[in-house]
């Protein structure tokens, strides 16, 4: 089974544009995959594995938000740039 956080990884290792980062979204089965493991973690039934697996996916997560931030600050001053 692929871990839930390879999907973030796969995209950053792809050197993606900065257009490319303030615009990515996990897919439909990622998202689906973290809801599941946020109700496993809220009703207590979540595994030591499943946590690891979670705890990943949200610090890359975090990552990918600074970093979409980071697009769109560089993006609005390449536009003020221009003018």
């Amino acid at each position: 089974m692929t871990r839930v956080y390879e999907e973030i990884v796969d995209f950053l290792a792809d050197g993606p544009t900065s257009s490319g980062v303030a615009t990515w979204q996990p897919s439909e089965q990622a998202r689906q995959r973290v809801a599941e493991l946020i109700d496993a973690e809220k009703s207590g039934t979540i595994s030591t594995e499943e946590r690891g697996e979670l705890n990943h996916y949200m610090e890359l997560e975090h990552l990918r938000r600074l970093a979409k931030a980071r697009a769109h600050q560089r993006g609005r001053q390449g536009e003020r740039g221009g003018e």
